[in-house]
This record gives C-alpha cells, structure tokens and sequence, in this order.
C-alpha cells in the first residue's frame, strides 16, 4: 500500500479542510486497488498550493435586501377613508323618548286597571280610620278576606270602604249596643261609637252564608252597611284596601 502525505499549510476554513480530507480519501481507495506492480504515479498533489483554491468571501458578502418600497405590486391597498356617522336627528331623539313614555303608561293602565285601583271617599261612614276625601288604594285580585280587612264594594251604583266583622258561617247578633258573633261580645278597640240594629234593618240574629261577609262601618252610628242590606257576596266586592292616603298629604 501506497502512503499518501499531504502537506497542508495555514488553512482558515473548516470547508477547506473537509474538501482535502474528502481527496485524500478518494486517493487511499485508489491506491488500494491498484496492483503492487503498478509503476503508475499518483497524480495527487502534494503539495497545499497546488490545490485549487476555495473562496470564503462569499459568506462575508453582506446580503441587500430587495426594495419594495418602489414596486407598486407590492403596495398594500389603502382603506378608502370612512366618513364619521351623522348623529341622530332631533326629530328621532323625540320619537324614541316619546315611544318610551307611551309604553310605560300602558304598563301603569294595564298594572291599574287589572291589579290595583285608587278610589276616593265621599262618605264619612268609616271615620276616623277613613275619611272623607281619602285616597285608598285597593288590590283587585284578593278575594281571600279575614275579620277586620277593609274592603271596597258597591252599593247602588256607590262605592263604600267598610270593615269585615264575620264571614260565612258566623251567627251576627247586635244586642244592647254591642256586636255580637257566635255568641261572644266583639272588643273593638278603634270603634268609639255603639252598635245598634235599625228599625228597617235586616232581622238578628243572621247567620253568615256560603262565600258572603258581613260589613260594618266604624262610625256606627247612622252608617249604611250590612244591618241595611245584609251579608255582602265576595263576587260583588272591588278588592281589598292596602292603604289610605290622608287627604291633607294628597
């Protein structure tokens, strides 16, 4: 086997180095296949000048960028310039403002007219509790009353806010000025005035029939209530008071 030397002298590149070694290689696989009887000379330069030289400027070559700033097909396109909305006329502004108002009156006619309901009083048949000229507010839809509830009924074409004594089922007796139910003596402590029947009254004692009351005002003395028409049927009464608005507040 043939010994190859190559001389290599001041190399700065790595590539330069690799590209020999790739030579010699080549050669000492040349070399092994030729017969030991070959006179036949490598043609192998041995020496580093020789050899043909590899460039590195390249790599130091600084790289330009293209210019795209001339080249109208690189252009980016420009959003047409978008005009500043008008704002709402004065006329439009009326139109929603007055939309808004009439929708809330209608929900404060439907809320009074199906749900609750004010009444004024003209008579003084509930004084002092209820006045004449007191604004009372009424609940239509309650028709579940107790002993003592205020309610609002109509009596010939009337309307009148009296006070629940008894209720179906109840015996109503009025003896001696006192108000009698099931047999016991009522303690009214905001009735200042006796209770007494009237001569063209309804006869005692009555009992209380099915889904009726029995009504009294608190100025007993001279109030037109049950003791003149009787028991009043809960279908024909307008609601229950939940409050009183005292006219000297109004």
């Amino acid at each position: 086997m043939k010994k190859v030397s190559v001389k290599v002298r001041n190399i700065p590149d790595r590539r330069v180095i690799a590209y020999y070694d790739r030579i010699a290689r080549t050669a000492a696989a040349k070399a092994e296949q030729t017969p030991k009887h070959s006179t036949e000379t490598s043609t192998f330069p041995t020496d580093i000048t020789e050899l043909p030289s590899i460039s590195t400027d390249t790599a130091k070559t600084p790289v330009v960028p293209a210019d795209t700033t001339t080249s109208p097909a690189n252009e980016l396109p420009q959003a047409p310039p978008q005009s500043r909305p008008r704002p709402p006329s004065v006329w439009k502004e009326l139109g929603g403002l007055g939309l808004k108002i009439s929708v809330l009156v209608g929900a404060v006619a439907i809320l009074f007219t199906f749900f609750y309901g004010f009444h004024r009083t003209t008579d003084p048949d509930m004084g002092p509790m209820v006045r004449t000229g007191d604004l009372v507010l009424f609940y239509r839809l309650n028709r579940t009353y107790a002993v003592g509830d205020l309610i609002l009924l109509d009596f010939q074409g009337e309307r009148q806010v009296r006070r629940i004594v008894a209720r179906a089922g109840d015996t109503v007796d009025i003896i001696d000025g006192s108000l009698i139910v099931n047999g016991a003596t009522q303690q009214e402590p905001n009735i200042f005035q006796e209770t007494w029947r009237y001569e063209n009254g309804v006869p005692f004692p009555l009992t209380v029939g099915e889904r009726q009351v029995f009504v009294l005002g608190d100025a007993r003395e001279g109030a037109t209530d049950s003791r003149v028409y009787g028991p009043v049927n809960i279908d024909d009464t307008l609601g229950s008071v939940i409050t009183v608005i005292r006219r000297r507040n109004l």
